[in-house]
């Protein structure tokens, strides 16, 4: 899953893609370079970041997603936990909700996904953007995580969104510390199995990766993301969402012959 933000505060990227039409070619690009799917979000979710109401929102993503939409030759996934952009998405054309409050921000976020018979997202979150550092108290991260995740899962499914379009997120840097982050990872099967759906990952730049492999750059941090890409797959992963999609699909690729390989030789 490759990342357009469309936002001027992102962590990573903020304002690099603010003006429509750099965010358009910026989602082509990523499409191009072998994005399985193009994310697209207008409200950042980083650390302390503050909130976005549905209008500016919306002004903000809406062109870039009718165009891609349109352009783009891989579905489109829209990042919102907001109800009203979630429908004007699907209602052009996007297939996919990406919510990263797994379904607790907005009542009838979960009604119009499934109305509209799209994919969903639920990602686990405690507390908002602004609040969810002060939310990293667990008893067992990996227990909590998996059991918080399963019941939104559960909820989605009792919406009516039907289970083969789910998937779920760890929210790893979401209410975690770095080492409840690497918890997490190690955890994956186990997570996978609590939650009884696919696992999208994203580590993608986080603070936490500079943090433990003693790096501060984004070519520092791209490299740390290809490790934690390799990882998630071998680890059984369905879907990782990345800001460098080219790299990844190379790795993966690189994964994937790998694992063809035979005594004799590499596989066709």
């Amino acid at each position: 899953m490759g990342i357009v933000n469309v936002t001027p505060d992102s962590f990573s990227d903020g304002g690099s893609y603010l003006d429509p039409d750099a965010a358009i070619a910026h989602g082509l690009a990523l499409a191009a370079a072998g994005a399985a799917l193009i994310d697209v979000g207008g409200e950042s979710t980083r650390p302390g970041a503050e909130p976005v109401d549905a209008d500016e929102e919306l002004r903000r993503i809406m062109p870039v997603v009718e165009k891609l939409v349109a352009q783009a030759s891989v579905p489109v996934s829209i990042d919102t936990t907001k109800a009203a952009v979630a429908r004007a998405a699907l209602d052009v054309g996007a297939r996919m909700v990406n919510d990263v409050s797994g379904g607790a921000a907005d009542p009838d976020m979960l009604r119009v996904v499934a109305e509209a018979r799209a994919a969903y997202v639920a990602m686990h979150m405690r507390g908002t953007p602004r609040t969810m550092q002060q939310e990293a108290h667990y008893t067992d991260v990996v227990r909590d995580v998996g059991d918080e995740l399963r019941a939104r899962v559960a909820r989605a499914i009792d919406a009516g969104i039907d289970a083969r379009a789910l998937l779920a997120d760890p929210g790893i840097g979401f209410a975690k510390t770095a080492e409840q982050n690497v918890a997490l990872l190690r955890a994956l099967p186990e997570i996978a199995a609590r939650v009884g759906v696919p696992l999208l990952v994203g580590s993608s730049r986080k603070s936490f990766l500079a943090r433990i492999a003693g790096i501060d750059d984004r070519a520092g941090r791209d490299d740390a993301t290809l490790a934690t890409t390799v990882w998630c797959f071998e680890q059984g992963a369905a879907l990782v969402r990345v800001h460098d999609v080219a790299g990844s699909r190379r790795a993966v690729e690189l994964l994937e012959t790998l694992g063809r390989a035979t005594p004799e030789g590499m596989a066709a």
